[in-house]
Formats: C-alpha cells, sequence, structure tokens
C-alpha cells in the first residue's frame, strides 16, 4: 500500500507511505494518491484532508530508480501523455477539491514532492523542511505544475530554480509558502489542530471561500500559465530526446539515495 487513507471527527488523512524510498513518487503512488483524493472529495462526511508523508522525508519526487520504459521506446509524445494525466491533470484535480486541504512537510521536499504540497490549500512545515527544485540540472526548466512564480514571486522562483539550492522553512514562511513552521515533533499535532479548527466552520461557505481565492488566482493567469509553462517543460524532454536519450539525473539520483 503506498498511500495510506484515513477519516475520523470530519478529517481525512492521506499518508505517503513509501519511507523506505524518501516517499518517492512512481505511478503506483500517485494513482493510489489520486483516489484518495476523489474518496475524500466525495465523502460528505469529510469537510478537510490532511496530506502528510511517512518517515523522514516529505517526498523525494519522481522515483528515478523505479521500473523505467527502454530508451529506445520513448517518444515525446509518450512521456506528453503520461506527464499530462499523473502530473498536470492529478495536481489541477488535487488544487481544485472543493474542500479545504493542508499539507504537514518535514525534511526533504524534492521537485515532485513541491508538486503533492502546492496544490494544498495550507501548508505546516517542520523545522527541517527543506524545499527545492533541481531539475534544471536536467536540462528542463523545472517540474511540470509551475507553482514556483506563484508562490515565491519572481526573484526568488529564479533564484531557487537558477541555483537548484533548497529553500529552508523559516524562508518559505517568509515569503508566503507556508503558513507555519513547527518543531519536527509538533508537526502531525500541530496540522491536525489546524485541520480541526477549519472542520468545525460551515463546510459550504469553506467551499465557497476556498473558491473565491482560487477563482481569483485564476483570473490573475494561475490556470492558463500552468497549462503553458507544462508545454514548455515538454521542450526539456524534447530537446533531451533529439540530443540523447530521455533524460535520467545521476546527481539527483544519489542525493536521493542518501536520503534512504
Amino acid at each position: 500500500m503506498n498511500v495510506r487513507y484515513e477519516v475520523a471527527d470530519k478529517i481525512a488523512t492521506i499518508s505517503l507511505n513509501r519511507p523506505e524510498v524518501a516517499n518517492a513518487q512512481n505511478a503506483a503512488l500517485l494513482d493510489e494518491l489520486d483516489a484518495a483524493w476523489t474518496r475524500a472529495a466525495d465523502d460528505p462526511e469529510v469537510v478537510v484532508i490532511v496530506l502528510r508523508g511517512e518517515g523522514r522525508h516529505f517526498s523525494s519526487g519522481h522515483d528515478l530508480k523505479g521500473d523505467r520504459p527502454v530508451p529506445d521506446k520513448i517518444t515525446l509524445e509518450s512521456i506528453y501523455e503520461a506527464e499530462s494525466r499523473r502530473y498536470l491533470e492529478y495536481t489541477l484535480r488535487w488544487r481544485n477539491v472543493p474542500k479545504p486541504s493542508i499539507a504537514a512537510v518535514q525534511g526533504r521536499c524534492i521537485a515532485g514532492g513541491l508538486m503533492l504540497c502546492w496544490p494544498c490549500d495550507l501548508i505546516v512545515a517542520a523545522e527541517d523542511a527543506l524545499f527545492s527544485d533541481p531539475v534544471v540540472t536536467m536540462g528542463i526548466g523545472g517540474v511540470e505544475y509551475h507553482g514556483h512564480t506563484w508562490e515565491l514571486g519572481a526573484r526568488k522562483a529564479k533564484e531557487i530554480l537558477f541555483t537548484g539550492r533548497p529553500l529552508t522553512a523559516e524562508e518559505a514562511e517568509k515569503v508566503g509558502m507556508v503558513n507555519k513552521v513547527v518543531p519536527r515533533a509538533d508537526l502531525d499535532a500541530e496540522a491536525r489542530a489546524l485541520a480541526e479548527r477549519i472542520a468545525a466552520m460551515h463546510p459550504f461557505a469553506l467551499r465557497q471561500a476556498k473558491r473565491a481565492v482560487n477563482q481569483t488566482l485564476d483570473v490573475q493567469g494561475f490556470h492558463a500559465a500552468i497549462q503553458s509553462v507544462f508545454d514548455v517543460h515538454q521542450t526539456g524532454h524534447g530537446n533531451a530526446l533529439s540530443v540523447g536519450g530521455y533524460p535520467v539525473l545521476v546527481d539527483l539520483a544519489q542525493m536521493k539515495a542518501k536520503l534512504q
């Protein structure tokens, strides 16, 4: 079971459950995660959703060490189709679930890990949380869901992408990406307490409040930007295919190995 799902007191808790690989995301995990989000969205007893990760790290991003297609069978079309579904479609659907959601993030949150916490409405981070997107090293300008500019502002987004350095929890709170930073030992309890406070509010009013904020961002161009930058992302894959094959980031794979 790659994802655990529990409901208690109007709160659905979705737990990433691959701690042995720092909750790296393979296709099975993402499909189970999407099913859990859908289950929570459809359950009338659920008012708030909490997303968390088992183990030392929230998520080390896409699973670079799992089963991969044979390189000579990979085409840009096949990459585009797979990423459209599991990255773009899934993340936008989670973002638009009409119930408040909270991500509880600890340890490393790398590249694809951002695509799990950014669609959530609120983020509570442990003091040891580090957020990064080093995929420029792969010849690609950032992960598929380009929340960077919206979450960090233009200049900070460029700094993090250009350098690949991690953003600390404290920095993330200062720029508004994170709502609250807490001691690691208190992370689950703090996220739960926040969820309980929200769950006491009127469900329809919460839904409308979320819609108001998301719609305002969409009017400002969020949805169109996410769609267009996804296509920009695919040019990185196309370039890699033209010069030597599907990109595999050795340095990032080694970094992830150190997290396990």
